[in-house]
């Protein structure tokens, strides 16, 4: 696990390995963000925000997740999956979000290592990305969807497992700053239980700070946040979007979130910079002190 994979998803998906405490990884982006996109209701339960954390289901607002294979062999794959809708046939028309139709996310469950890629639709409604699984173990998959006729995001969860022997990784300790690709990204913020909070992510090379940031998929960074143990998922999206004549392109990105319950919490900044996604990693546990506003 100490060596960074770096691939090239159609433009678009990017693919990391840990090192270390942080998850370098990156991939040429060429795709700019677009204004225009739909920002799902960040209120409702499908979305992250609200108590109940239901990412954790492999069915949710009458569709379900149906993976093509739930075990895999190490390596390089061919990852095939539908959405089936509530009368069982796959789900071939939906609203985009932040510029794409699904957005796949792939984390081993001791959180050390992440994915967020874009899989590609067939007529048929069967999804599919080149993914590279190189280490055995259990994995947690995620889809973002917005299935036209649903007036909210839902994501899926279903788990994966790869092959092999299993060495079982410690999660990383909390830090403050991660350093990936010669970045070094800063976490300003507390998690509390049920509650919103401000969290800014903070972001530099070589101590300067990153003042030109670029839009990918319509905002200056996405944040996933995964809880450790039965992994609850909440996607969250940045205040402010590029192009809004208010959102400075860096070196901020600020994000409203709230945990859904107490623990200790991963945090996933993807963010691009002269053309490259990369992700940087965070521990974070939610903290019982309440601070007044």
């Amino acid at each position: 696990m100490n060596a960074s994979h770096h691939t090239h998803h159609a433009g678009h998906g990017h693919h990391g390995e840990a090192g270390g405490t942080a998850i370098a990884h990156s991939a040429p982006d060429t795709h700019d963000g677009h204004r225009g996109h739909i920002d799902p209701n960040p209120a409702h339960p499908g979305h992250g925000a609200g108590a109940f954390p239901g990412r954790l289901l492999v069915t949710q607002g009458g569709c379900s997740l149906d993976l093509a294979d739930t075990v895999l062999q190490p390596g390089a794959i061919d990852f095939r999956f539908r959405i089936l809708g509530p009368d069982g046939r796959p789900v071939t028309d939906y609203t985009a979000i932040h510029d794409r139709e699904l957005h796949l996310i792939v984390a081993r469950r001791e959180l050390t290592a992440f994915w967020h890629v874009h899989p590609q639709r067939a007529a048929d409604g069967t999804w599919s990305v080149q993914l590279d699984l190189p280490e055995a173990g259990a994995y947690r998959v995620f889809t973002d969807i917005a299935p036209r006729g649903l007036s909210y995001t839902i994501t899926l969860g279903a788990d994966l497992a790869v092959a092999g022997n299993y060495a079982p990784l410690p999660i990383p300790d909390p830090a403050r700053t991660t350093v990936v690709d010669g970045y070094e990204v800063e976490l300003g913020g507390e998690l509390v239980a049920g509650e919103g909070r401000q969290l800014t992510l903070t972001v530099r090379e070589d101590g300067s700070p990153v003042t030109d940031l670029q839009p990918y998929l319509a905002a200056f960074g996405h944040l996933v946040v995964l809880r450790a143990g039965d992994l609850a998922y909440v996607h969250v999206h940045p205040n402010g979007e590029p192009g809004d004549g208010v959102t400075a392109p860096g070196p901020d990105i600020t994000f409203h979130t709230v945990a859904p319950g107490p623990g200790v919490y991963r945090l996933f900044l993807d963010f691009k910079h002269r053309g490259t996604v990369r992700t940087a990693a965070f521990t974070l546990p939610t903290t019982t002190t309440h601070r007044h506003h």
